[in-house]
């Protein structure tokens, strides 16, 4: 790959940029997923610890540690199971843990395993008890009991499994019991991205689309993206068709605003859900504190939806507060509605 349409971040990895594509590089253009760390933007704590784990693995020909991925939704951490993957030449299973209902379920999926494959649970705390159990001999002996008959008959059988890598991934880490918990050896926790990384996450994107955009056209999308990647694919797709048919194909700081104001999306990056999130604490209910199933009721929304979707970023950018009394809106989300307080 030539050096001239490659940039680079800020602890010196290759980043593709938007200017060009190898025409030799095959291109799924509904998959905008990195393939390898050197093409991944962002966390640098953790690509650096998982870096190292690998080639340290690699080194001892050993397996990979069993790793918890903890975050907000759409941070990366199905996309850096991927590339650890890719990365040990092994094969990727993805499941997640509403779907894993029986025990048989998973015990289906690990006796397909081989030798350092990887299974990636997304939602990992919300296996249920009875699944999870099965789980506990699997990750720490490599090995699942079966009970055959019941009673007096009953008896055991130990199936040995491959040597495989779990990665579980979790927004609600608080969730996942002790003994599950105890047993990953690589625990990270993904943080939201800065304005500068969603920036060159949305040229690369741009130019995986053939979409032409503008320095200031990227910087006003990075701002709006809530400091998440797949927050900003999302909205680059959607403004690419609005300056497809409104503004030539340019994605401009215009066409930015424009389209996103037709998505209801505002300045910070506030969605007409944050907005009414917020509305409805200072409307009605002063302002605050009030809690969770009080907004949820309220809004006639799932409790775990504000939690893992609306939350995390109001609380980042202290847009919402929140307290042991309940949740509170401060001074600045009051200006940001245009809201005066009530005297």
């Amino acid at each position: 790959m030539n050096d001239d349409i490659i940039s680079y971040s800020s602890d010196g990895r290759k980043i593709i940029t938007a200017e060009n594509i190898p025409a030799d590089r095959s291109v799924d253009i509904t998959s905008l997923r990195p393939q390898s760390f050197e093409e991944y933007v962002g966390q640098n704590d953790t690509v650096e610890t998982l870096k190292i784990a690998i080639q340290a693995a690699k080194m001892r020909n050993e397996s990979l540690e069993h790793i918890l991925f903890h975050g907000p939704p759409g941070l990366g951490k199905t996309t850096v199971s991927h590339i650890i993957a890719h990365e040990m030449g092994k094969d990727l299973t993805v499941t997640s843990g509403p779907t894993l209902e029986k025990g048989g379920d998973l015990i289906g999926i690990l006796t397909n395993l081989g030798d350092g494959d990887i299974l990636f649970i997304d939602e990992i705390h919300r296996i249920p008890k009875v699944v999870e159990e099965f789980l506990y001999p699997a990750m720490e002996d490599f090995a699942v009991d079966f009970v055959f008959d019941k009673g007096l008959h009953a008896r055991s059988h130990r199936y040995r499994l491959k040597h495989f890598v779990l990665i579980g991934a979790t927004t609600r880490v608080g969730l996942l019991s002790s003994p599950l918990r105890d047993r990953f050896g690589i625990f990270r926790t993904l943080e939201f991205y800065t304005t500068d990384e969603l920036i060159v996450i949305i040229k690369r994107s741009a130019g995986i689309l053939n979409t032409i955009i503008t320095e200031n056209g990227a910087i006003e999308l990075a701002k709006r993206s809530r400091g998440t990647p797949r927050i900003a694919n999302r909205l680059l797709k959607r403004v690419r068709d609005y300056s497809q048919v409104k503004s030539h194909g340019k994605v401009t700081t215009e066409s930015v605003k424009a389209a996103l104001s037709l998505e209801g999306i505002d300045s910070l990056g506030l969605t007409v859900l944050d907005r009414n999130y917020l509305k409805t604490i200072i409307e009605f209910y002063d302002g605050g504190p009030v809690g969770i199933e009080a907004i949820a009721a309220t809004l006639q929304e799932e409790t775990d939806t504000l939690v893992d979707v609306v939350e995390p970023f109001l609380l980042k950018i202290g847009m919402a507060l929140r307290t042991s009394s309940g949740r509170r809106a401060p001074e600045k989300t009051y200006r940001h509605l245009k809201i005066k307080p009530k005297v």
